[in-house]
């Protein structure tokens, strides 16, 4: 008999089967797939762990999660820099000075501001009709005129190639 039945044993199966565990609790964990790990699972290939459905990157900044994470595995220095090709140019994702200094010649987070804001203004002034594009691109469409203005259509573009490259869309 045990005191928890746990389905799945992904990411949050693991970590509350774990958390159970050391509490005391007896813990059965079951899962249609033969390993646990869910979609963060890794398989070595000739030493090197591969991500067997799709890479996954971890970041903290809370140093309580980096502590309790780091007791089951050991973690790489990574730097996630991804890149999106919008018509010929490169543009820096997410969104900073270098991304903003390429598309309107700013140099100062004041400068860039100020164009936001400009831009924010002339979206509300004249409003927008929802294009006919598909679901995420169109959610990414909104997100960004809602925050940064219409000016910024292109930089949707940008966000909606990186997120349906991802996404597999």
């Amino acid at each position: 008999m045990y005191d928890y039945l746990i389905v799945g044993a992904g990411l949050f199966g693991a970590v509350c089967a774990r958390q159970l565990t050391d509490a005391g609790r007896s813990v059965l964990v079951i899962d249609r797939r033969p390993h646990v790990g869910g979609n963060i699972y890794t398989e070595k290939t000739e030493g090197i762990n591969v991500h067997v459905y799709g890479a996954h990157i971890f970041h903290t900044n809370n140093r309580k999660v980096w502590n309790y994470i780091t007791r089951f595995a050991e973690f790489n220095r990574f730097t996630n820099s991804p890149v999106a090709n919008y018509k010929g140019e490169l543009y820096s994702l997410p969104f900073n000075m270098y991304t903003f200094n390429k598309m309107w010649g700013v140099v100062t987070p004041e400068e860039a501001s100020r164009k936001i804001e400009e831009q924010r203004k002339e979206s509300r002034r004249t409003g927008h009709q929802p294009d006919r594009a598909g679901p995420v691109r169109k959610a990414c469409k909104g997100v960004y005129r809602k925050t940064v203005g219409q000016g910024l259509q292109g930089a949707s573009r940008l966000y909606y190639q990186e997120t349906s490259r991802q996404a597999d869309v």
